[in-house]
C-alpha cells in the first residue's frame, strides 16, 4: 500500500494498533511518523522509544506488554528498525508480538534499499511488511517527484514567513538536489536572508548551498577545462568545511562513473534517457545528465578508466595509507588532470 494522508488520518480516528513506514529515504519516514505522533500524543500516552536497528522481542514485550499506569494504551516507537539484521526466528517472534500485544500503539520506520529507482524490499522485510499490513496501517512512502518538492520548499517558505521569486525554488533544488533534509534547512536560511521577504534567484545562488556531488562535478568540469589551481581551490575549501576525504572521493567517482555510462550510452546510439531508466537516475536526471553529456564529449574510453583507477586508487589509499589525505587528494586531483589532459 502505498502511503496517503487521507487513510493516515482514517486510522487514526479508527484507533489503528501500529503504523509502519518504508522508504528508501529517512526524511520520509521520519515526517510520515511525525505526523501520526502529532495525533497520537494528543492524549499524551506512556511513550518507549526502542532505538533500531533491532530491538530485542524482549524489550518490546516489556515496553508495551503491560496496562498503561494511567489507564489509556502505551505507545512503543521503533525508529529505522532494519528486519534484515533479525534472524529467522527472532523476526517471526517480532511480528507475533506485534500480532498479540493489545496494550500498545506502535509506530515503525524503517530505510529501504532502491535499485534502479524502485524500493527493493529482502525477504525479511516482505515478511514484517506482510506482518503489519495484517495488524495496522502498513505503508511504502514515494519519494516526491520535481514539482512536488517545488510546492513543499515553498510551503517551508510560507511557515517561515516568506515567498520564492518566480523560479528561484527550482534554482534551489536544482542546487541543493532532492535531500527533503537539505531543502528546508536552505529554506530557513534563505527566508532569514531575505528578511522574511521574497526570496530571489540571486539570493539562492549567493546562499544556497550545494550538495557534494554538484561541488565535486565543478571540480571536474575545472581539472577538464585545465584549471587545476581552482580545482585544487575548491577541494580546500570542501576540506575545509570538514567534508570527510572519502565522501568527496566517493562523489568524485561517482561523477566519473556517470561520465563514463553517458559516453558509452552514446557510442552504443542509447540517448540520455536510455541511460537514465538503465541505471535508476530520479528526480531531474535531464538536467544531471545533460551537463554530463557536455564534458563526456571531451574524453575517450581509455581516459575515463584511467580516470576511474586513480580514484580507485585514492579511495583505497585513504582507507590504509598513513599519508595525509589532503596531499593524497590534491596528488589525485592533478593526476586526473594529466590523464585528462588530451581531452582539454
Amino acid at each position: 500500500m502505498l502511503y496517503s494522508e487521507k487513510e493516515l488520518k482514517k486510522r487514526l480516528q479508527a484507533g489503528c494498533a501500529l503504523y509502519y513506514f518504508y522508504a528508501s529515504d529517512e526524511a520520509l519516514v521520519r515526517s510520515a511518523a511525525g505526523k501520526a505522533l502529532q495525533t497520537l500524543n494528543q492524549e499524551d500516552p506512556e511513550t518507549t522509544v526502542l532505538d533500531g536497528p533491532t530491538p530485542s522481542v524482549e524489550e518490546i514485550v516489556l515496553a508495551a506488554g503491560t496496562i498503561s499506569f494511567f489507564g489509556g494504551k502505551r505507545l512503543v516507537l521503533m525508529p529505522l528498525v532494519r528486519p534484515s539484521t533479525y534472524s529467522d526466528k527472532d523476526l517471526q517472534e517480532l511480528c507475533d508480538t506485534l500480532a498479540d500485544t493489545e496494550n500498545a500503539v506502535f509506530v515503525m520506520t524503517s530505510v529501504m534499499e532502491e535499485k534502479f529507482g524502485k524500493l527493493r524490499p529482502g525477504k525479511r522485510e516482505q515478511k514484517l511488511i506482510a506482518a503489519c499490513e495484517k495488524i495496522g496501517y502498513c505503508v511504502q512512502i514515494n519519494k516526491p517527484g520535481r514539482a512536488e518538492l517545488q510546492a513543499l520548499a515553498r510551503s517551508w517558505a510560507e511557515e517561515a514567513g516568506a515567498a520564492f521569486a518566480s523560479g528561484a525554488e527550482a534554482e534551489l533544488l536544482d542546487r541543493c538536489g532532492e535531500d527533503q533534509f537539505l531543502l528546508q534547512n536552505e529554506v530557513a536560511k534563505l527566508a532569514a536572508l531575505a528578511n522574511y521577504g521574497t526570496i530571489t534567484r540571486e539570493m539562492v545562488q549567493k546562499l544556497g548551498t550545494v550538495t557534494l556531488d554538484a561541488d565535486t562535478f565543478e571540480m571536474v568540469e575545472l581539472v577538464v577545462a585545465g584549471r587545476t589551481d581552482q580545482a585544487q581551490k575548491r577541494l580546500k575549501t570542501l576540506l575545509e568545511l570538514q567534508n570527510d576525504p572519502i565522501m568527496i572521493t566517493g562523489a568524485l567517482i561517482g561523477n566519473y562513473i556517470d561520465l563514463y555510462r553517458v559516453m558509452q550510452g552514446k557510442r552504443s546510439r542509447r540517448g540520455l534517457a536510455d541511460v537514465a531508466k538503465d541505471f535508476g537516475y530520479g528526480g531531474k536526471w535531464s538536467y544531471r545528465l545533460g551537463k554530463t553529456e557536455k564534458t563526456a564529449s571531451r574524453f575517450k574510453r581509455h581516459q575515463l578508466e584511467q580516470c576511474l583507477a586513480i580514484l580507485q586508487k585514492l579511495d583505497l589509499d585513504l582507507k590504509s595509507s598513513k599519508l595525509d589525505a589532503d596531499l593524497l587528494m590534491q596528488k589525485a586531483l592533478c593526476e586526473l588532470a594529466l590523464a585528462g589532459r588530451s581531452a582539454c
